[in-house]
C-alpha cells in the first residue's frame, strides 16, 4: 500500500502510532514498526535518560524505521536534541509549540520532521518552517486538543489543496473504514492514538486499558477548556473539573484541582477515578484489548479499496 507517507518513512502501511504520554514506550513503538507502520516513542512523559533507554531498547527490538514525538514545551530540550543526534534518530514528530524554532536545525541533521497542527494557520506556518509533513489532529482526538473544535474530516477538507506537503489525519480513526475516509479526503496517512493506547504493548496500566474499552457513546469530555483543552474519560476528577468550570472558578483554583501528575496517575498507575484518563471519542468503538499485530492486520483488512 503506497502513499507519499509510506515513501517518506519507508514503511509498508500509512499507519503511525501516536506519541502518547505514558503509553508510547519502546514496546509499543517497535511493535507498530514491526507490523508495517511507523511506531513513535512519546518523549513527553520521559526524563532524558529514560528516553535514551527507550530508544536503545527500540533499536534492539526492531530494524525498521521508528520515530520520536517531542512536545516543544519539554523542559530539557537541549538534552533531548543531544540524544537525538547521538542515537542518530531520523524521524521526529513535534507538537505543542512553534515549528520555526527547531525544524531547520533538525533538517540540517538529515532528520525528517513532522509537526502536529489543528488549523490551517498552523499548517501553513509548519510548511513555511520546512517540515516534511503535518499531522492534522481533529477535536475528537484524546489528550490535548486545539481550541477551534474542528473535527478531523472537516480539517482535512479545509487543508485540501492548501498545502504542498503530505497530510497525516489524526483523531477518531479506529478502523480501516476510517483510514479509507481519511485517504479519500486527501490524507496520505493516519496517526492512531487511542486504539494503540489500549493495545497489549502499550505501557499504560491495565486498569486504564479496561477503562478505555468500557467507554460508551458520550463517555468522554473536554476539560480545562480555557487552558489545556484535554479530552478524557468522564470520571470523578473529570466531573469535578467540569463542575468547577461551569461555576466559573478562577484559573488558579482549576490549576490546583488539576495538579500536575494526574495523567501519570490515571494512565500509568491506573487510578481510574482521580487520574486523567486521556482518550479520544473513538474509545466508544473499542471493545477489546488486542495486540498491535492484530490491530494492524484488522485495519488493513477493513480498507475497502484493498479488498
Amino acid at each position: 500500500m503506497e502513499t507519499k507517507i509510506t515513501k517518506l518513512f519507508n514503511i509498508q502501511y500509512p499507519i503511525i502510532s501516536g506519541g502518547m504520554v505514558w503509553c508510547s514506550g519502546w514496546e509499543l513503538a517497535s511493535a507498530v514498526s514491526n507490523a508495517g507502520g511507523l511506531g513513535l516513542i512519546g518523549a513527553g512523559s520521559m526524563h532524558p535518560e529514560v528516553l535514551e533507554e527507550h530508544i536503545r531498547q527500540c533499536k534492539k527490538n526492531t530494524h525498521k524505521p521508528f520515530g520520536i514525538n517531542i512536545p516543544l514545551g519539554y523542559p530539557q530540550l537541549d538534552k533531548v536534541w543531544e540524544i537525538i543526534k547521538r542515537e542518530k534518530i531520523s524521524i521526529i514528530f513535534t507538537s505543542a509549540g512553534n515549528p520555526m524554532l527547531y525544524t531547520e536545525q533538525l533538517k540540517k541533521e538529515g532528520i525528517k520532521v513532522v509537526h502536529v497542527i489543528s488549523n490551517l494557520k498552523q499548517a501553513l506556518k509548519a510548511q513555511d518552517a520546512g517540515v516534511d509533513a503535518v499531522v492534522a489532529e481533529g477535536f475528537e482526538a484524546g489528550g490535548h486538543n486545539g481550541k477551534e473544535g474542528t473535527t478531523t474530516m472537516v480539517l482535512l477538507e479545509i487543508l485540501h489543496n492548501r498545502l504542498s506537503i503530505p497530510v497525516i489525519a489524526a483523531g477518531g480513526i479506529v478502523s480501516g473504514r476510517g483510514i479509507s475516509a481519511a485517504l479519500t479526503l486527501g490524507a496520505e496517512g493516519v496517526q492512531i492514538g487511542t486504539l494503540f493506547a489500549a493495545s497489549k504493548e502499550s505501557s499504560a496500566h491495565e486498569r486504564y486499558k479496561q477503562a478505555v474499552i468500557n467507554v460508551t457513546d458520550g463517555g468522554t469530555a473536554m476539560c480545562l477548556t480555557k487552558t489545556a483543552n484535554i479530552r478524557m474519560i468522564k470520571n470523578t476528577i473529570c466531573e469535578r473539573l467540569l463542575e468547577a468550570e461551569r461555576n466559573g472558578v478562577s484559573q488558579e483554583v482549576l490549576n490546583k484541582l488539576a495538579g500536575n501528575k494526574r495523567a501519570k496517575a490515571g494512565i500509568f498507575e491506573g487510578d481510574i477515578e482521580e487520574g486523567f484518563l486521556e482518550v479520544g471519542e473513538c474509545a466508544a468503538c473499542i471493545s477489546k484489548i488486542e495486540s498491535v499485530q492484530e490491530i494492524i492486520t484488522r485495519l488493513i483488512s477493513e480498507i475497502p479499496s484493498l479488498n
